[in-house]
């Protein structure tokens, strides 16, 4: 018999985890630069999601490179 674990649902846990921590920063840096007034005029949520997004792919790739 073999007893492993659903590795699907654990892949799908990780995924979603990520998703939800990734909205959860840009969201609370978009609202800390809106509230120190350092954010440049005419810039938008969005334009924070390129951002954080940039740093996540420069940071995965960085890490895919050193294994």
């Amino acid at each position: 018999m073999n007893f492993e674990e659903d590795k699907k649902l654990e892949k799908l846990g990780e995924k979603t985890g990520y998703l939800f921590s990734y909205f959860m920063f840009t969201t609370i840096l978009f609202f800390v630069l809106t509230f120190l007034d350092k954010m440049p005029a005419g810039w938008a949520y969005f334009h924070i999601m390129t951002i954080t997004m940039s740093i996540a792919v420069s940071g995965t790739a960085l890490k895919r490179s050193l294994k």
